[in-house]
């Protein structure tokens, strides 16, 4: 939000990029003054800063700069830039991320990722330009987001720079760590979640010291108790598994705090219960005080959201009043409904609610518009408009007005999703049925006959609904669409089938032709059968709001997700710079398991988890994805640092404790979510 000095000054003044105060009359503040209006009013309606230039170049720009074409092709160039970590060294260009069958993937030739990479960093050069001389010198010395985008941009360029030289053998490169500033930058909601948890951290540090003090208490307690002379073969061995070092001791305390495995460490650790429950306790305080802060911010968030739009509306108010009448260049004592109109026109506004906003300003007709009214009729824009679908078809015919009335009726609704329903119970059927047949001795003859005649009834359900309802008003409608679309997959999956395989008949089992074999594409068109079942949602009022309450939380959670995109591919960064093929397939055994029994139950190599490894980006994503849920996290844990070397204590064991430490953030950050 702006300084308070700087919206003290005159909007169409000299110190924000205006033409002065006009003194040949209002010619020139006459011709930007409806830009402004509509630059002003999308501010409004975005939350975004009025502290911009306000000349009539600047407000060209501005509003070039804010359209849909250009913010998404930025966003477009977040996605890619973000996205080169896939295929860039080393490669995630592979069948499978198990060291055991993994091969050499396909890397791309040295020179093709850096060339898509400087096109990216050439459109946040652009970005960052226009950005500059929008808002100024001034503002760019005291954003703090702006300069770290130029600090970014700059040691991206030396580190593209550096990579040709070496010609993309470069043991390191810094620019991936930097990638994700990218994707913060741009995200306004983004910025105030970091912004909370940097408040929350005070708060934070206390419980987080208060967690230490109690590990470490409990850690020489267990060690102490379990350390005694006179000792049974029970106590020394859970001596050994979980207290036989400082190390191994806060290890063993941790994966109870985090609930990993937490039966097995309880039961055999005769401690363990309690300190649980007492790290569980302090887990959901630290969950507690981080909601809490949460809620706090988001109060003080809404009202800066508010105030900014209202300061918006003013703003946009004293422009549009500003404008001179007919008589001469005396401003009006309000606004003109006709220069609101004329207006109107220019700013890019959702369709419905502009035209709900219009019809008010012709209500009033030649009267001015008070600052209020000015402000109640922008009230508008935060409320829902009820979409009305298009007109039905118009038939002359009683009996097509008949038809017309029956099956658009909602209870023809409800017989489709009676004939969707047992379409779904004979597959259920026929799977229960053929559940220890193999594919190729299954007879589909029933089976295929059925699915003929259910695709024929959705096909003439779409055209009898078309005939109700017009084109037009079926489409307006989205569970018709998803309806009507999977109606047509189905449609050409099944003509499809039978152009390859013929008519179903007994024994239904012909060889494989083309591409799919006839089961492959029978459970192509029931999975899709089962999917379209989903339009029953709509249908049922409590399973409707639950959908959409979902929807809601998933739209709600964008910022929380974008802050979890950014941590996962930090850390992956991290750990494929440190733990690149560390994990190394076991030799002379394509699978351990069957032919080694001496592996420890519960082990890394006993489980087979030999897919979790950073030896490329999407494996590491996944590794961390398994350490974030932490499920037997302690099991990864055990496995880098044996396979790091052969220092249990040692600098990489040390370096992936952390790394697991800092992983509880996003865990932290997950469960607010849910809350």
């Amino acid at each position: 939000m702006a300084e308070p000095q700087a919206e003290s000054e005159p909007l169409l003044g000299r110190g924000r990029g205006g033409g002065g105060d006009c003194p040949a009359g209002l010619t020139t503040c006459r011709s930007i003054q409806p830009e402004a209006w509509a630059c002003l009013n999308e501010d409004r309606h975005l939350y975004r800063s009025i502290n911009h230039r306000m000349d009539a170049s600047s407000l060209w720009l501005y509003r070039r700069y804010y359209s849909n074409v250009c913010q998404r092709t930025l966003s477009f160039t977040i996605f890619l830039i973000l996205f080169l970590a896939f295929v860039e060294t080393p490669s995630s260009l592979t069948r499978t991320a198990d060291v055991r069958y993994r091969a050499v993937p396909w890397e791309l030739p040295c020179g093709l990722t850096e060339s898509v990479e400087v096109l990216c960093l050439l459109v946040f050069v652009a970005d960052l330009s226009v950005k500059g001389y929008l808002f100024g010198w001034a503002h760019f010395q005291k954003d703090l987001w702006l300069l770290g985008y130029l600090v970014a941009l700059v040691v991206s360029l030396v580190d593209w720079t550096v990579s040709l030289s070496l010609v993309c053998h470069e043991p390191l490169r810094v620019r991936r760590l930097l990638r994700p500033f990218f994707l913060l930058q741009n995200s306004s909601m983004m910025k105030k979640t970091l912004k909370c948890i940097r408040w929350s951290l005070p708060e934070m540090a206390s419980v987080g010291l208060l967690l230490a003090i109690h590990l470490c208490f409990f850690t020489m307690f267990g060690m102490l108790l379990f350390a005694g002379g006179k000792q049974d073969d029970g106590q020394d061995r859970e001596r050994l598994a979980y207290f036989r070092n400082l190390p191994e001791s806060l290890t063993s305390l941790l994966v109870l705090l985090t609930t990993a495995n937490n039966p097995d460490g309880a039961c055999r650790a005769r401690e363990g219960p309690w300190g649980s429950v007492r790290s569980l306790f302090l887990m959901n305080l630290l969950t507690a005080i981080i909601y809490s802060q949460f809620r706090g911010y988001l109060m003080k968030s809404l009202q800066t959201s508010l105030f900014r739009r209202r300061l918006g509306t003013r703003a946009a108010f004293e422009v549009l009043s500003s404008m001179a009448g007919e008589e001469g260049a005396f401003p009006q004592a309000g606004v003109k409904p006709q220069n609101l109109l004329q207006v109107l026109q220019e700013v890019q506004l959702d369709s419905s609610h502009k035209e709900v906003m219009m019809e008010q300003v012709r209500s009033y007709g030649s009267v001015p518009l008070s600052a209020d009214e000015f402000q109640k009729l922008f009230n508008e824009l935060d409320r829902s408009v009820v979409k009305e679908h298009p007109p039905r078809p118009a038939y002359r015919s009683p009996f097509l007005q008949s038809a017309q009335f029956l099956f658009g009726h909602y209870y023809f609704d409800y017989l489709g999703n009676l004939i969707a329903l047992a379409n779904l119970v004979s597959i259920c059927v026929f799977l229960v049925l053929d559940a220890d047949v193999l594919p190729a001795e299954r007879d589909d003859f029933v089976l295929g006959i059925l699915n003929c005649v259910f695709i024929v009834y959705y096909l003439l359900e779409l055209l009898l609904k078309v005939f109700a309802l017009g084109l037009r008003g079926y489409l307006s409608y989205p569970s018709n669409v998803f309806d009507g679309l999977l109606t047509v997959v189905l449609l050409v999956l099944e003509i499809s089938t039978l152009a390859v395989y013929r008519l179903p008949h007994p024994g239904w089992r012909p060889e494989m032709l083309g591409l799919l074999s006839l089961w492959d594409m029978t459970r192509m068109l029931n999975m899709l059968i089962v999917f379209r079942f989903l339009r029953i949602i709509p249908n049922v009022k409590p399973m409707a709001v639950v959908a959409s309450t979902v929807l809601g939380l998933v739209q709600n959670m964008r910022a929380f997700g974008g802050i979890l995109v950014v941590v996962y591919y930090i850390f992956a960064i991290i750990g494929i710079n440190l733990f690149r093929g560390v994990i190394v397939a076991p030799p002379g055994n394509s699978s351990l398991a069957p032919a080694n029994g001496s592996a420890p139950c519960g082990s890394f190599e006993q489980l087979e988890y030999w897919a979790n490894n950073f030896d490329d980006f999407a494996a590491a994503l996944v590794t961390l994805w398994n350490l974030m849920v932490v499920n037997n996290w302690q099991v990864l844990l055990d496995a880098f640092r044996r396979y790091s070397g052969p220092d249990p204590g040692g600098s990489h064991a040390e370096s992936l404790e952390q790394h697991q430490l800092l992983m509880m953030i996003p865990t932290v950050v997950d469960r607010l979510c849910v809350s």
